[in-house]
């Protein structure tokens, strides 16, 4: 009991270590601001203040303490970010007294002084505790990098099967979902995920890889708990691992967790192998050209409004964009006069998604006029061969969803020259993967998403769900 009360104090640490910064800060501006004849008022001021601050200080000090006692950081930092924020205390509190009594009326600008840097080095031991280390240097790291890419992005795959299994697929899932709370600086449950070696030792409740049985490693566990479950890693508030990437975890540690084995040395179920692709893909997809787009004047509002008064949702695709996103998913019954009203704003269409509506290829004649668009869904519709060979002329177009058609191959050949195409999705359509290998000579640079991907089935998928972590 004695512990969790003063667990829970301790948590208040961060509620708390503001309130001396801020107070403190406003005291040394009243210091700086007496030496001028209109301040002086402040004066009387200064030491409520000052007293304030010293208080506040103290019992930032008290609860920093306990939450150091949950062994979650580095310790060498815990203890210099501890004895500076003691130092900060104790200068507060002196400042007061000489404030308040009168003494040492020359120095005190010196005892200011200290008091600043004092606050300005233990807020900044305070973020590297929280953030890492170089959390003040990240953002220049990221403006003057040649990578434009945040470092803790996932960068694509040149070619998967010689890609190193940790190096390039396990460890980039890690890095952007794992270190934050898992590093040098910090380490949740005195656990470290940001070196092999550590990550293989586990933490303070022992390893969480257990080699070769992916159902018994607590991590798999950990990712398999309900979110709302306060032992669900990453906390709710953290980004969260897609299915695909925790079914890349389970599929490493069933294969032995090897760190230096590369994709095409380990065995590749049907439901791994279009993860794995996806990564690759990814890399295609950044070489196809982006469309500029060029200024286009505002579409007619009387025409938006009609629109709308049918239930088509018309809106802007960004705030001060003149481009416009049509949804006709409160409207599935796309008529010949809806595509009449829509045509004299197909400058302005840039997203358009007809999925589970009427249109058919007679309609995609009319959409065929929108040169800028850029994304269409016709998902779950009628159309066929003949309706996408009359958009072929879309040379904007960018993603093309396709799920749950009755397109054939040949039909998507039709579309080979638009160059600007990212993406097709083709889930749930006659496309076979001979036909896909066929279509990939012909769209290098596209993603062919045939979907379908699921976590593979675990044997404890049910218990999981009513998992009891004793932290044993």
């Amino acid at each position: 009991m004695i512990l969790t009360i003063s667990e829970f104090i301790g948590r208040l640490h961060p509620l708390l270590v503001h309130l001396p910064i801020g107070i403190l800060l406003v005291a040394l501006l009243f210091v700086a601001l007496l030496k001028k004849e209109k301040y002086k008022a402040l004066k009387h001021a200064l030491p409520l203040v000052l007293f304030a601050g010293s208080l506040s200080a103290v019992a930032s000090c008290i609860t920093g303490y306990l939450l150091s006692a949950t062994d979650d950081y580095d310790t060498d930092l815990v203890n210099f970010h501890m004895w500076m924020g003691i130092t900060v205390a104790i200068l507060s509190v002196f400042l007061w007294i000489q404030v308040k009594y009168g003494w040492l009326v020359n120095s005190r600008k010196i005892w200011a002084l200290s008091l600043f840097i004092g606050v300005l080095i233990t807020g900044h031991l305070g973020g590297s505790l929280t953030h890492g280390s170089d959390y003040l240097a990240t953002p220049f790291k990221n403006i003057f990098s040649k990578d434009s890419v945040a470092t803790t992005a996932i960068k694509p795959v040149k070619n998967i099967e010689e890609a190193i299994v940790y190096k390039d697929v396990i460890q980039p899932i890690l890095e952007t979902k794992c270190y934050a709370c898992h590093n040098s600086t910090k380490q949740k449950g005195s656990l470290r995920m940001d070196e092999i070696v550590l990550l293989m030792k586990g933490g303070k409740h022992g390893a969480i890889i257990k080699i070769n049985d992916p159902d018994g490693s607590e991590i798999i566990k950990r990712l398999l708990l309900p979110v709302d479950n306060e032992h669900h890693m990453p906390p709710k508030e953290k980004s969260q691992l897609k299915e695909s990437q925790i079914a890349l975890l389970h599929w490493w540690i069933s294969n032995g967790a090897d760190v230096l084995k590369k994709v095409k040395d380990l065995p590749q179920p049907d439901k791994i192998k279009p993860l794995l692709l996806a990564l690759q893909q990814t890399n295609a997809a950044m070489s196809v050209p982006v469309v500029e787009l060029k200024p286009v004047k505002k579409g007619d509002e009387k025409i938006i409004n009609q629109l709308k008064s049918k239930g088509i949702i018309v809106v802007p695709v960004a705030q001060n964009s003149n481009y416009l996103s049509v949804n006709f998913v409160t409207s599935p019954i796309v008529s010949a006069d809806d595509l009449a009203l829509l045509v004299q704003l197909k400058d302005q269409v840039l997203w358009l998604k007809l999925n589970n509506s009427t249109i058919d290829n007679k309609g995609l004649q009319s959409v065929a006029l929108f040169t800028n668009l850029a994304r269409l869904d016709l998902s779950y519709t009628k159309i066929t061969a003949v309706g996408l060979n009359s958009i072929k002329s879309l040379t904007a177009l960018q993603q093309l969803n396709l799920v749950g058609t009755n397109v054939s191959a040949q039909a998507i050949l039709s579309l080979k020259d638009i160059k600007t195409m990212s993406g097709i999705y083709l889930y749930k359509t006659d496309i076979t993967a001979n036909d896909i290998a066929t279509l990939k000579k012909s769209f290098p640079k596209t993603i062919l998403d045939t979907g379908g991907y699921q976590v593979p089935t675990l044997t404890s998928d049910t218990a999981m769900l009513k998992y009891n972590y004793t932290g044993k």
